[in-house]
Order: structure tokens, then sequence, then C-alpha cells
């Protein structure tokens, strides 16, 4: 059972952080359709499994793609910024964590680590974990992704604006 100490502790810092945004601004403009849940330094796991990450972290090499932030998917809508946090942070400190909250991007949450090793060791082991009846969709966020979805977006409502004045000026 937690103290009330700590409960009451982490009950302010999860406050705190919900006045202060999303500083980094490595996500852009998607960071608009988030919002951030709480930030707390957890107490190391105990699991051996991640205690066994920590040990072999000097000589691992990590594949491009890893970085510390993570993309989740598929998480039920009902599941709690705290029962996020409990599960995610079994892997390590987490920085932020963001909760999806409008209609399409529910069900979806970007975790940021501390440590890149720790975000490849939760995503090694949480992709396709079993949640409320649904499985986790673990992926690293990857921006260069996004940013050509955003900009080809963007290209395509310039044309869109082009078609539409040109359609004006013959009619």
């Amino acid at each position: 059972r937690k103290s009330r100490k700590s409960r009451k502790s982490r009950k302010s810092r999860m406050e705190a952080s919900d006045t202060g945004g999303w500083s980094s601004g490595c996500l852009g403009d998607l960071s608009s359709n988030f919002t951030p849940s709480y930030s707390l330094d957890p107490p190391m796991a105990l699991d051996p499994g991640v205690q066994n990450a920590w040990r072999g972290r000097a000589n691992a090499r990590l594949p491009p793609e890893v970085n510390r932030i993570l993309f989740v998917r598929n998480l039920p809508f009902k599941i709690t910024a705290e029962e996020l946090y409990d599960l995610f942070g079994r892997y390590g400190a987490i920085r932020q964590i963001r909760k999806g909250n409008t209609k399409d991007t529910r069900g979806t949450a970007f975790v940021v680590y501390e440590d890149i090793y720790d975000a490849k060791n939760a995503c090694d082991n949480l992709s396709g974990f079993h949640v409320l009846d649904r499985y986790l969709i673990v992926l690293y966020y990857q921006p260069n992704k996004q940013t050509k979805k955003v900009l080809l977006e963007k290209q395509q409502e310039e044309l869109e604006k082009i078609k539409a004045k040109f359609a004006a000026n013959e009619g």
C-alpha cells in the first residue's frame, strides 16, 4: 500500500505538469491533439528483466529507428493516465506521457522516457501486451513520417485552393 504522503506528492506533481505543456516541441503541431498526463520519476523497477537490461546496455547496439519517444496505439479509451504511468513506468524513468483527447487521437498516447534503453525495453516488452481486452501496439515515434504527412496535406490544401481560384476565374 502506498503511503498518504506519496499519493499526495504524486497528485501535486501531476497537477503541476498539466500546466506545463509539451515544452520540447519535438511533436510540432501534433501536440495540440494530446493532453499531457503527468511526469514522474518512478523508483527503479524490481523486475529482473528490467535490471538485466541495465546491465547489458554498455555493449548494446541500437537500431536507427530507436528513440526515447514511443507512440502507443490501440489503447482502451477508459484507461487512465495513472494506469498508463504504472504500466510504462515499470521499464524506467518517464519524462512525460501524453494521452490523445480528440476524436482522431483517442486510444493513442506518446510516452517519453528519460533513457533510450528504457524506451527500447518498454517497446520490446509491451508490444502486443493485453490491456482491458485490447492488445497494445507500441512503436517508436518517427517524426519524419509525420512531417511528410503534414506537408503532403498542406500541399493538397494549397492545390485545392489554386484549382478553386482558376475555376472561379474561368466561370
